[in-house]
C-alpha cells in the first residue's frame, strides 16, 4: 500500500484534474478518426499499457480492506479525480475460448488510455462488506463509480455462497449508492449484474418507503392535513399495484407481484452472448395486469421529459452494435413500476418536503425521481432484452437541476472478442474510437460527470 501514487495522472503530469479528464473524453467522442491528444503532449511514461493489470502500476490501487480505505481518505488527491470500480464477483463469466473475463481491468485501461484517469478497485467478492461510512465518503468524492458485472445470478442468492459478500449485502451497497446521488456527488454506472442489482435495489427501496411512511409520517405531518392523507393513499396504491403486477415472458407469467423473488430479475427468453443491435424501447400495451397501461403512460411522460444521450445516439448513430454477455435480464414491468412509483412519490413529497427534510423520513428526498428504459436489443428482427439500459434521474427541487446515473445490461467495456485487453493485446486508440460500446460508456461518463 505504501507504493500507491498520491496522484491520479500517469502519462501527463497536467492530467490530474476533472476538467482535463472531461476534455480528453470530449476529444475521444468528437469523431472516429482523430489521434490521441496525449500523443502530442509531453509525457512522463510511454503511451502504452501492454500487459498491465490490477496490482501493478498504474493499476495498483486495489482496496483489500478498511486500512486501504483509511489511506485513501487521508490522501484525497489519490482518488478525487479517479473512477471507483466495485466488483460484485471475481469475473463476469467465461468467453468462447474458456477464459474467465475480469472486465473491470478493461474499464481501468479505457479510463487511463483515453483520459489519463486513475481507477480504484473495490473487489467486494474478496473483501466482503467494507466500512459503509468510509466507503460512501470515497465513492461520493470520486469522479465516477462503476458497479461491474459478475458470473453469479442475481435471482439466486446461493450463487454468491462461494465468495465473501452475498446478494443481500450487495443489494444494500447498491441501495446506499442510489441514495447518495446528491449535489456534486459522483455519478454511477451499473453494468450487467450491477444493472440487475440496481433493479432489485429500486424495488427494495420503494417497499421500504411504503413501510416507513406508514409507520413514521404521523410524527411528521398532521394526520388531518391533505399531505398526510395523500401520502397514505399513495402508499396503498403503490402496494396494490406492486402486488398485482405480473412479469410476462413469451406469454407466460414468470413472476406474480413484487414479493416474488423473480419480480425484478428473471431468466431471459434466450441467452445473449456477442453482438446485438440497440433499438428504442417500445411496447404495444397488451398485458394481463390492469395497471400496466398507467405504468406505460408514466414512462412515456418520463422519456419525453429526459430524452438524452443514449436515445440520441440510437437515433443519429445508426445501427449501434454492443456486446452482450448474459442469460438473466431485468424485467421491463419492474422498471416501469419503479419509474411510476418514484415519480408519484417525488410529486407527492414536494409539498411537504420542508417538514420531511428535518425528520427520520428525510432519506425519501434522496430517492430517484424517475427511471427510464433507454433502449432494447434486437437480433434477427426480434426484441431480445427489453431493458438494455436505464437512466436513473434525480431532480433537485430547489434548483430544478437534474442529476443522472446509468445502468447497462450490456458490456460497453468489452470488444467483439470478449477478452481482457492485457491478455488479448492492447487495442489501438483508433479501434476504441470506432467501437460503439466504448463510445457509449465514455459518453455517459462525460455527460453525467458534468451534471
Amino acid at each position: 500500500m505504501t507504493d500507491w501514487r498520491k496522484t491520479t495522472h500517469w502519462f501527463n503530469s497536467n492530467a490530474n484534474s476533472s476538467a482535463t479528464v472531461v476534455a480528453l473524453i470530449s476529444h475521444f467522442l468528437l469523431d472516429r478518426i482523430s489521434s490521441n491528444l496525449l500523443e502530442a503532449a509531453p509525457r512522463l511514461k510511454p503511451l502504452t499499457l501492454a500487459g498491465r493489470t490490477w496490482g501493478e502500476a498504474p493499476f495498483e490501487k486495489v482496496v483489500c480492506g478498511n486500512e486501504e480505505l483509511e489511506w485513501l481518505i487521508r490522501h484525497p488527491n489519490s482518488y478525487r479525480n479517479a473512477v471507483c470500480i466495485l466488483e460484485p464477483a471475481e469475473h463476469v463469466g467465461q468467453n468462447t475460448i474458456r477464459e474467465s473475463v475480469r472486465a473491470s481491468s478493461n474499464i481501468a485501461h479505457l479510463c487511463r488510455v483515453i483520459a489519463d484517469c486513475d481507477s480504484v478497485l473495490f473487489p467486494l467478492w474478496q473483501t466482503g462488506r467494507l466500512d459503509q461510512e468510509m466507503l460512501d465518503h470515497v465513492l461520493q468524492s470520486s469522479l465516477a463509480v462503476v458497479v461491474e458485472g459478475g458470473s453469479p445470478t442475481a435471482k439466486d442468492a446461493s450463487s454468491f455462497d462461494h465468495q465473501e459478500i452475498g446478494l443481500q449485502d450487495l443489494q444494500e451497497v447498491v441501495e446506499s449508492l442510489l441514495l447518495s446521488r446528491t449535489h456534486k456527488s459522483a455519478p454511477h454506472v451499473f453494468i450487467c449484474i450491477g444493472h440487475q442489482l440496481v433493479a432489485q435495489a429500486h424495488v427494495n427501496l420503494i417497499k421500504k418507503a411504503v413501510v416507513e411512511i406508514r409507520l413514521k409520517l404521523v410524527d411528521v405531518l398532521d394526520v388531518s392535513s391533505y399531505q398526510y392523507q395523500l401520502m397514505m393513499q399513495l402508499c396503498d396504491e403503490i402496494e396494490s399495484v406492486g402486488l398485482d403486477l405480473k412479469i410476462v415472458k413469451d406469454e407466460k407469467i414468470v413472476a406474480d407481484g413484487w414479493n416474488d423473488p423473480l419480480f425484478a430479475v428473471a431468466l431471459n427468453e434466450q441467452p445473449e452472448v456477442g453482438h446485438c443491435e440497440l433499438q428504442h424501447y417500445s411496447h404495444n400495451g397488451s398485458h394481463p395486469s390492469k395497471s400496466f397501461g398507467h405504468l406505460l403512460m408514466k414512462h412515456d411522460d418520463t422519456s419525453h421529459r429526459y430524452s438524452g444521450i443514449v436515445e440520441e445516439s440510437i437515433s443519429y448513430e445508426k445501427n449501434l452494435n454492443i456486446v452482450m454477455f448474459h442469460s438473466d435480464e431485468v424485467n421491463e414491468e419492474a422498471i416501469l413500476f419503479v419509474n411510476w412509483a418514484y415519480s408519484r412519490l417525488h410529486e407527492t413529497l414536494i409539498s411537504a418536503r420542508r417538514k420531511i427534510v428535518l425528520s427520520e423520513l428525510s432519506w425519501l428526498l434522496d430517492l430517484p425521481s424517475s427511471v427510464e428504459i433507454l433502449c432494447s436489443t434486437s437480433a434477427n428482427g426480434k426484441t431480445c432484452t427489453e431493458v438494455a439500459a436505464t437512466c436513473i434521474s434525480y431532480v433537485d427541487d430547489e434548483t430544478r437541476e437534474v442529476r443522472r446515473s446509468f445502468s447497462f445490461q450490456f458490456h460497453p467495456e468489452l470488444l467483439d472478442d470478449l477478452r481482457e485487453f492485457h491478455v488479448a493485446g492492447e487495442p489501438a486508440y483508433s479501434a476504441l474510437k470506432a467501437d460503439d460500446g466504448v463510445r457509449m460508456l465514455m459518453r455517459v461518463l462525460q455527460e453525467s460527470m458534468m451534471d
